[in-house]
């Protein structure tokens, strides 16, 4: 029943970068894509900043952004639309490492928080802190981080026996969201008009609204998560891709390593809810596509983070822009998206014979 993707043999060998005593190994390749992605997904922040009712061009943007533009300029600039810019970076990046984290622990390509339960968990606490507390966005917030972090240790509780294996995980998680999808729509019923209202739009997804109190908080997280995933569990991830025994033969701890990847990328995941709502298929879709840049094997964080952040940057663009009366939430558009590429991704599979 597992899906797996044929990743093309890499083009691009591996490269060492000597700095003093240390050495660091890296794709040429899998670098460029990384960085094409993260000029892409800068350049879709300054023209979601230059689109609106007071439309900018490139150039006054990067101007208000560098402090030499009117006072109107920077105004709406660096108050009114940077902000949803950066929320929409941040939470994309953080959906795609997860993503890429998720998929790697558990070896299949449909290892994603929207299946795994973690989302659902989060607009289970969200949804708890709206209808039953009654509480505003900052217990939005916390309910959403809160409930994607029990979501996760349920999970993991669940599936496990004698460790954790991918193919539990997800059937543990496929149950654990169904579930969390009935209380999520019992809550909904028990909700006044205006709450539920209010709570749908925040499951759908959205970046309206969005001020500087929400970009701090997910950018001190990322600061402190993305370093320690990309550089204190990344080489260890890449040998669990070997399986467990050969890895345990490394000399890798599989269990612990696997645990402090799961615990960080379900804090990414619940930040990233907690600060936009529950986007969905940005996880799923941003490693496949950052495998596909880069033709390289292994879980390919750096770049899916990037992919990541293009990926709902450029969803959030096409939500303002393609029915300018009435702009879209984001997590209308990568739905939309999303499911269409899983749609065509399990095609392929099926053609190939491999599902």
């Amino acid at each position: 029943m597992t899906a797996r993707l044929a990743v093309p043999k890499s083009s691009s060998p591996d490269r060492a970068l000597r700095v003093g005593p240390m050495s660091v190994r890296y794709r040429p390749r899998a670098m460029a894509a990384g960085a094409l992605s993260l000029l892409a997904a800068l350049a879709l922040a300054v023209l979601c900043i230059g689109s609106g009712d007071y439309p900018m061009g490139f150039g006054r943007v990067v101007d208000a952004l560098l402090g030499h533009g009117t006072p109107a300029d920077e105004f709406i600039v660096r108050e009114l639309r940077l902000p949803r810019a950066g929320v929409a970076l941040l939470v994309g990046a953080a959906l795609g490492l997860s993503g890429a984290v998720f998929q790697a622990v558990v070896r299949n390509p449909l290892g994603s928080p929207d299946l795994l339960g973690f989302t659902a968990g989060s607009a289970t606490g969200a949804l708890f802190a709206v209808v039953v507390l009654g509480g505003g966005s900052a217990a939005v917030a916390f309910g959403a981080g809160a409930g994607g972090l029990a979501a996760g240790v349920l999970v993991y509780l669940l599936a496990w026996r004698r460790g954790v294996h991918g193919f539990r995980l997800i059937l543990t998680g496929i149950g654990v969201t169904a579930i969390l999808t009935g209380v999520n729509g019992y809550l909904l019923t028990r909700a006044q008009l205006a709450e539920a209202s209010r709570a749908l739009l925040w499951q759908i997804g959205s970046l309206d609204g969005r001020d500087w109190t929400d970009v701090t908080p997910l950018a001190i997280a990322m600061a402190v998560l993305v370093p320690a995933i990309l550089i204190g569990c990344g080489p260890a991830l890449r040998m669990l891709e070997m399986g467990d025994d050969a890895a345990a033969a490394l000399g890798v701890r599989v269990e612990r390593v696997r645990l402090t990847l799961l615990f960080g990328a379900i804090l990414l995941v619940s930040l990233a809810a907690a600060a936009a709502g529950p986007v969905s298929f940005v996880a799923l879709t941003a490693p496949q596509l950052a495998r596909r840049f880069t033709a390289a094997p292994g879980p390919n964080l750096l770049p899916s983070l990037c992919v990541g952040a293009v990926l709902l940057v450029g969803s959030d663009w096409i939500a303002q822009r393609a029915f300018a009366d009435d702009p879209l939430p984001v997590g209308v558009v990568t739905g939309l998206l999303g499911g269409g590429y899983l749609v065509a991704m399990l095609a392929a599979q099926r053609r190939a014979g491999r599902i």
